[in-house]
Formats: structure tokens, C-alpha cells, sequence
């Protein structure tokens, strides 16, 4: 009897221990953030996303956030964590990227925070990081929740021309950003569980905005185009925003490089996108700057108010280094990246902090088109637009470009 009763007492013990173990996130797993080591010796991509993981102990707080949103800025930089992974297999970053996900995607599959009906395309791209997760641990929750953002983009308003409106809130309107914030997810999605039969689709996103966003003197394209020419900052014949932001035409380089990894160099639109990569790109390399990098406002270098910009520069050295290892560009691009890897890492990289973590400076913190305050699109409004150390659009491809130029 006593036997039984001391067996029983155990099981009991151990069955908390087990309830209690399982219940711990995966981020549970990485309390000790703070005391990370950040050695000089490192590559520029693992100085940076332990820098990160120290500022910010859970993926979550990642651009100052007090709770777990799901937004495309984490989104961004998770996605160089796990390219860093594939290189650098340290399972901090695995498990940082994953506790990152369990916060926000239920056991039902719906995802915390997510505001589908708002049709806010930044809100597919963190779907993302879903391919891998699901692939790795075959858990439901994971394969519903890539199939509830695959249902926004089969829902997503879309112009008379057929492309995806940025948000419902901006009827009618195709901003560059929105070819990163949709495509990428929407080829891998294609290609994974749809046999590819999206492709022609997704084409069609780059060939509109390269139809009519194209500015046929310098070859760059404009920050956004509202098919309908009803906003106010919409040329009245062309229905394109005035200026050429660097980040935004970074988002669209990013896009067409990213969803080249997953369409079929046989696929009939493989090589117009490539076409559209080197187009975009050559009309690029003539405004890099002499220090490697780019400014605010793209074609204004020297004007009063423009600076060389690090979100901006930052994606144009990973395009431009992942078009270049990848074939689709030349090679002399490979050195254009590097060369904009040195302005950055000596020009925007202003020291080293007392924990050998980075600090890139000078990123652009956020710009758009419309919405409240009104945001007009002129040259003095992004120049004026607020700047903020190691914003994520900066950091994310930083990291991206030091993983392809191997630095």
C-alpha cells in the first residue's frame, strides 16, 4: 500500500514537471539575451542580429515594441535571421524567430493581432516565416495560418488593371513596398502547395508597376502609382507620387530577387523579371554615391536636406550582391555591393558599442503616401521624415547583404 501511495505521489510530481515543461514557450529556452557576447571577430551578420537580440531579449520588442504584433518590420528582419541560420546554424536564432511566431499563431490557427479585413498588404509578409516552421514540426496551427494569409491575397481589392490595392484604405493605389510585402510570400506559397499556378499572377504585380511607375528620363521608379489619378498627390496624367524614394525602389529590388528563388527559370515570365531586375538596378548604380551608398531621395544627392540614407543602401547591396551570386545580374554588381557594404559599415556604422554591439544610423524610420497626417510626397517631405538608429527596414538588410558578399 505504502508502495503504490509513493509511486502515485511520484507520477503526480512528474506529471506537473511534464504539464509544466510543455507549457514553456520556445523563447523560455533564450532568457539569458542580455548576456550575450558580441565579439569583434564576428561576421557583420552576426553582429548585428546578436545586437539585436540583446537590445530586444524576445523577437517581439524587436522596433521598441512594448507587445507581440504581427508586423512586416519583424517579419523583415526574422527572415535574414533565418537566412543566417542556413549559413551560421545557431539555434538561438532559430529559437528567437520561433518564439517570435508561437506568440501570435494560435492552436486554431488564427493569429493574434492580425487585422485581415483591413487588407493591409505589410501584413502578408510575415507569413514568411511560417514555410519553415510548418515544414520542420508538421504542426496544423502553422499550415493554417499560411492558408488564412494566402486567403488575403485571394480576397485583396485590386485595381481595374488587376493589381493588389496597398491597403483598403489606399483604393486603387499600387505602392513599390507592396511588391516585397505580397510576392515573395505569395511565389513560395504557389510553389509549394499550388503547383506554381500563380506565377502568371504575380508577374503581373511587377509588370503593371513597371508599366506605369517607370520614369522613362532616369529609368528609377516613382515611390507609388494610384491607377484612378484621384489623390492629390498623383500626377494628373501619369497617376504617379513626385519622387524616387530609395527604400521604396529597395523594397521593389528586394521583391524581384526574392521571388526569382522560387519561380522556374522555364516558367515563360522568368526572364522579364529578370529584365525588370536589371533595369531597375542599372538606372540605380548611376545614383550610388562616390562613399557607396544612396540618398533619401534617390536622384537628389547633394540638395539641401537629402543624406545617405542606410535602409535604402542597405537593400540595394543585397540585391544587387544576390542578383550578381544568383546570375541574373552581372558580376560588376557584386563589386557595386560591396562597395556599398564598406559605406555602410564605415561611413553609417559610427562606432562600436562598450558590448561590441553595431549601431547603423541615418535609417529613415518610416515614409508613405496619403493617410493622416496627409503625406504629400514632395521632396521636403521625406527628407523631414524622422530618422532612428537601427530601425528593422535598415538592420534586416544589412544582414541580408553581409550573408551574400560573405562579410
Amino acid at each position: 500500500m505504502k508502495n503504490s501511495r509513493k509511486q502515485g505521489y511520484f507520477m503526480s510530481v512528474l506529471l506537473i514537471c511534464t504539464m509544466f515543461f510543455a507549457s514553456c514557450k520556445v523563447t523560455s529556452q533564450t532568457p539569458s539575451n542580455k548576456d550575450l557576447v558580441i565579439s569583434k571577430d564576428l561576421k557583420w551578420s552576426d553582429k548585428m542580429a546578436l545586437t539585436l537580440m540583446k537590445r530586444h531579449p524576445e523577437a517581439y520588442m524587436i522596433d521598441d515594441s512594448k507587445k507581440p504584433k504581427w508586423d512586416y518590420v519583424h517579419a523583415l528582419v526574422l527572415h535574414s535571421f533565418e537566412e543566417l541560420y542556413k549559413k551560421n546554424p545557431d539555434a538561438r536564432y532559430k529559437n528567437y524567430i520561433r518564439g517570435y511566431v508561437d506568440e501570435l499563431v494560435q492552436e486554431d490557427g488564427s493569429i493574434k493581432t492580425y487585422e485581415f479585413d483591413k487588407y493591409n498588404i505589410d501584413l502578408v509578409v510575415p507569413g514568411r516565416l511560417l514555410f519553415e516552421i510548418y515544414d520542420s514540426s508538421k504542426q496544423e496551427k502553422y499550415l493554417k495560418a499560411l492558408q488564412l494569409v494566402r486567403k488575403q491575397l485571394l480576397e485583396q481589392p485590386r485595381t481595374a488593371s488587376g493589381g493588389f490595392w496597398h491597403k483598403q484604405i489606399y483604393p486603387d493605389q499600387m505602392w513599390l513596398d507592396g511588391l516585397y510585402m505580397g510576392e515573395p510570400f505569395y511565389a513560395q506559397y504557389t510553389l509549394t502547395y499550388e503547383n506554381g499556378k500563380s506565377f502568371d499572377d504575380i508577374a503581373k504585380q511587377f509588370e503593371l508597376i513597371q508599366l506605369h511607375a517607370t520614369d522613362p528620363k532616369t529609368g528609377l521608379l516613382y515611390h507609388g502609382w494610384d491607377e484612378s489619378k484621384k489623390m492629390p498627390w498623383a500626377n494628373k496624367e501619369t497617376g504617379n507620387s513626385p519622387n524616387f524614394w530609395s527604400r521604396a525602389l529597395g523594397w521593389y529590388v528586394m521583391a524581384l530577387v526574392d521571388v526569382l528563388d522560387y519561380m522556374p527559370k522555364d516558367h515563360p515570365k522568368q526572364k522579364e523579371l529578370v529584365k525588370y531586375l536589371n533595369n531597375a538596378c542599372g538606372a540605380l548604380a548611376k545614383f550610388q554615391d562616390k562613399s557607396g551608398l544612396w540618398y533619401q531621395v534617390t536622384d537628389k544627392g547633394g540638395q539641401k536636406g537629402n543624406y545617405l540614407e542606410a535602409s535604402g543602401s542597405s537593400m540595394f547591396a543585397y540585391a544587387f550582391a544576390k542578383g550578381a551570386n544568383k546570375g541574373y545580374l552581372p558580376a560588376k554588381y557584386k563589386k557595386l555591393a560591396n562597395k556599398a557594404f564598406d559605406g555602410l559599415t564605415k561611413v553609417l556604422i559610427k562606432k562600436v558599442d562598450e558590448d561590441g554591439g553595431i549601431t547603423l544610423t541615418n535609417c529613415c524610420q518610416v515614409a508613405g503616401l496619403g493617410g493622416t497626417p496627409y503625406r504629400d510626397g514632395t521632396y521636403e517631405y521625406y527628407v523631414n521624415e524622422r530618422k532612428k538608429d537601427n530601425d528593422p527596414k535598415a538592420t534586416g538588410p544589412f544582414i541580408l547583404a553581409a550573408i551574400e558578399l560573405n562579410r
